[in-house]
């Protein structure tokens, strides 16, 4: 088991799809953008590599804002990262348009991905193709789908392909506030997701005892460190100061937690 999580985000900010609830693909980064992100990966892959230095054993989620898997840095940077043996996890959020023979090299034992399927933007039958790929390589993966009332077809078409060992997880639409499903729909739902009612609600967390700052963390970057993606305040900073003055117990300060990342 893992000592410590981070979820980790540079500044990508482009995706190669453009999905209408998504903000990611509105921006098309240059090339000095992709060269600023794939520098800061690389930090962070070094710094994950120095175990002499921090001492844990790590599980890692790179959460980009728009798709990095299209990209080689990132791809070369879950192969490297699942070899070392104290990376207990690494996984990546995607949608799946690369190839997954890109990902041969990786060690099994720790990478897997977390994909994203989004019916507006790829047939159903070529997002299987991939996931067949992942299976033939022995890839471990989830499939995720946004859970808008339009996709509820490709949802259950997708649920009855897949293999049952692979986990569907429905991405709640709380953005269209919490009357947006009916009894029957969330019922529907739950079936196909075990965590959906989970998921489908913003908790009450003010006050309350959280791990994000104390075994998980979120780096951007910069190698700032905060609690989660959504508390703004920076702890310190993972290359300049050690973990131990930032890692502890802290309550939620925020009135409620929506968060499906961790």
């Amino acid at each position: 088991m893992a000592d410590l999580h981070i979820n980790w985000r540079g500044p990508l900010s482009s995706c190669n799809y453009d999905c209408g609830y998504c903000p990611f693909a509105k921006h098309v980064s240059s090339r000095e953008e992709l060269a600023a992100d794939a520098e800061a990966l690389a930090r962070f892959v070094t710094w994950c590599g120095d175990h002499d230095t921090h001492g844990r054993r790590l599980s890692i989620l790179f959460t980009p804002w728009g798709e990095g898997l299209i990209r080689k840095p990132y791809q070369r940077a879950l192969i490297t990262l699942s070899h070392m043996p104290w990376i207990e996890a690494v996984a990546i959020q995607t949608n799946l348009s690369i190839d997954p023979a890109l990902l041969a090299e990786a060690d099994r034992r720790s990478l897997g991905l977390w994909t994203t399927f989004h019916p507006d933007q790829v047939a159903l039958e070529a997002f299987l193709q991939k996931c067949a790929g992942l299976d033939a390589l022995g890839l471990r993966y989830s499939v995720g789908v946004v859970g808008l009332r339009e996709h509820f077809p490709q949802i259950e078409a997708l649920r009855a392909r897949l293999d049952p060992k692979v986990y569907l997880w429905i991405n709640a639409y709380k953005s269209a506030g919490p009357d947006y499903y009916r009894a029957e729909e969330r019922a529907w739902l739950e079936g196909i997701d075990p965590l959906f009612a989970h998921n489908a609600v913003r908790h009450d967390s003010l006050g309350l005892a959280c791990g994000a700052g104390e075994d998980s963390i979120f780096v951007d970057g910069r190698g700032d460190v905060r609690r989660c993606h959504f508390v703004g305040d920076v702890l310190g900073n993972l290359y300049d100061d050690g973990l131990e003055t930032m890692l502890g117990p802290r309550p939620c300060p925020a009135s409620r937690c929506g968060c499906f990342i961790g």
